[in-house]
């Protein structure tokens, strides 16, 4: 377990906007949290159960990314509504594109994120990692590790 505050130090970003993200991962299930100075977050489903699209839509809720506001209506020569039935080329293209996108990150989780990492990362530097993780990793009763694992 990583407190927020830890996990925005690691990633060196902002605390409060870290902290929204991970609020929505709780509440999509992702994460666990145990709240107070000695909580924490922890994957709540295992690495191979959460997609990258699971944590997209968690974060940027299940909203299409392209909203078409249908500008063919607008303007001094705007299209009557009927005239517009069907989507646009833009609006199809981009629907096309946001269905790729998706399948894309259905089929990649985090248990492939962590493989990959491990294939490219110098091992030197998945060593600095692990040891600044052993560092801030909490037990799951609150406690603090210690750097030999001791509480």
């Amino acid at each position: 377990m990583l407190a927020g505050k830890t996990l925005a130090e690691f990633h060196g970003v902002s605390e409060s906007y870290l902290l929204k993200h991970l609020k929505a991962l709780v509440a999509a299930r992702i994460l666990g949290s145990v709240p107070g100075p000695r909580g924490g977050y922890r994957l709540a489903r295992p690495t191979t159960e959460v997609s990258f699209l699971d944590v997209a839509r968690a974060i940027e809720g299940p909203e299409p990314a392209f909203r078409c506001t249908e500008i063919r209506q607008r303007g001094p020569i705007g299209a009557p509504p009927e005239a517009c039935r069907l989507p646009c080329s833009i609006h199809r293209t981009m629907s096309e594109a946001e269905a790729a996108w998706m399948n894309v990150l259905k089929r990649r989780t985090i248990a492939d994120l962590t493989a990959e990492l491990l294939q490219t990362l110098p091992p030197e530097r998945q060593q600095s990692i692990a040891a600044w993780l052993e560092q801030h990793i909490r037990e799951g009763d609150g406690k603090r590790r210690g750097a030999n694992g001791s509480t």
